[in-house]
């Protein structure tokens, strides 16, 4: 369910998850690593708002390749 504050559309963490196509757990990991410095917004009961920027870097790192040598 989005949320709309003062026009901007924030989306909540289970959300993000569905759309970047990742679990909650490797969300929260690479937030815990604070790989999106800039992700710090949150409701009144603590719940994690993104917005679709945000969301949009989260899906780049969520398909970048990484080659192993």
């Amino acid at each position: 369910m989005t949320v709309v504050i003062e026009g901007t559309t924030y989306y909540r963490t289970v959300e993000v998850c569905h759309m970047a196509g990742i679990s909650r757990n490797t969300l929260f990991r690479w937030l815990k690593k604070d790989n999106f410095d800039d992700l710090k917004r949150r409701d009144r009961r603590g719940w994690r708002l993104f917005t679709q920027e945000e969301i949009e870097s989260i899906k780049v790192e969520a398909n970048l390749i990484i080659e192993h040598k």
